[in-house]
This record gives structure tokens, sequence and C-alpha cells, in this order.
């Protein structure tokens, strides 16, 4: 089977950081960045997000323009794409936001246990690529893949990542928290090259921030 279509969905300054230098969430993105945002959301079968992520803001993304909910609706899908949360020691509060907002969520974790707040626990397997294809026979198509910065390096080293959606904010934070690690993240040499992405679009949006899209050239 075909592994699913993975979209990678971030909104980052201009050096490349999702957080400032002292940490936390940044809250980068602006009217339009959430625009976008949602509307990849309404693209998606499912949201990949990595515990770091969840701990930090606690919730998840969701869609709350009217028209993508009555798209979705329309479909027959649910109104929100299932929030599957990345995790080896899978330890979240269940009094976070995160369970008790109005979607599905399942756990993708190394081991076969039993955690509070999930529908479905699915066990990560030794590639991602193995990984998505069993994604993909559960009915998980297309995947949005929104951090964090561990996570989305380890899908890119895996070169499991097909389309690239970066919000670019007009601000510079510094500091060590880039959207991929510095240290310890080895890139294969195919996304070096300078073939390895198409541009597809590039957008303005509101508040000075710009939309870029990048497709993978396979």
């Amino acid at each position: 089977m075909q592994r699913p279509s993975v979209r990678l969905v971030l909104a980052v300054s201009l050096d490349g950081r999702l957080a400032p230098a002292s940490g936390g969430a940044a809250q980068l993105g602006g009217a339009g960045d959430r625009h976008v945002l949602e509307q990849a959301l309404a693209w998606a079968d499912a949201v990949l997000i990595g515990a770091g992520t969840l701990r930090a803001h606690r919730c998840t993304c969701l869609i709350h323009e009217p028209q993508l909910l009555a798209q979705r609706k329309q479909e027959g899908r649910p109104l929100q794409p299932t929030a599957l949360v990345v995790s080896r020691h899978p330890d979240f509060g269940l009094e976070w936001p995160f369970f008790q907002q109005a979607l599905e969520r399942q756990l993708l974790t190394p081991d076969r246990i039993s955690v509070d707040g999930f529908s479905a626990i699915h066990r990560l397997q030794p590639s991602w690529e193995t990984t998505l294809v069993e994604l993909a026979a559960l009915g998980f198509h297309r995947l949005v893949l929104l951090g964090g910065a561990g996570l989305c390096a380890s899908l890119l080293e895996a070169d499991q990542v097909d389309e690239l959606q970066l919000t670019l904010s007009p601000c510079l934070l510094g500091g060590r928290f880039s959207w991929i690690p510095s240290e310890g993240c080895s890139m294969p040499l195919a996304l070096s090259q300078p073939d390895a992405w198409t541009l597809l679009s590039a957008d303005r949006l509101s508040g000075n921030e710009l939309l870029v899209r990048y497709g993978r050239s396979r």
C-alpha cells in the first residue's frame, strides 16, 4: 500500500526559529497564517503532533472557519482531523485542554501500552516508512505534520515529507529553537541538492507574513 502524503506546516521566524531563546510557545503567525493553517487541516485526515509540542501548548489546532467545517461535513468526513500524538513516554495530563477538544485522539508509541485519553494506540515501527504505510491502511492518507522540531527532523531524515508549508513571520527570535535541530540531525544528501524541492507557491499574507510552499521532487 502507498504511504500517506505528508505536509509539514509551520510558522517560523525569519531566522528559522519556532520559539524564543528563553523557550516556551512562540505564538508565531497572525490571521493570514491561521487561515492557511486551517485550510491545511481541512485537507488532512490526521495531524502528527510531537509530545514536546503537546506539552508546550497543551492543546492542538482546530478548524474554526464555518466554510471549511461545512466542506468536511459535505464530504462525509469528521469535522476535525484526527490528532496522532507521537510519544515515547506518554505522560500527559488529562486535565489539559487537548483532552476536552472535540476531535479524535490516537497515540503512536513504541510499546503496546494502555494510555487514558486516546481512542486507539498504534505501535511505532522501526522505520517511518513502515509506520506511515500502516497509517494509510487505517485510512489516514493525508497527514499534516505540526511539529515539534524533533518529530519534523525524524521524518525529514527518513525523507518522508512531501510538502513544506512555511509561514515566515517578520521577526527575529535567535536562540537554539530552530525548526530543524542544529545538533543530532543528519539530513539525507538528496535533500541538499538544488532540485530537491520545487516551489509550488509564494503568497503574501496579512501582517507582512509570507507563505511559501515547496513540494518534494521525487
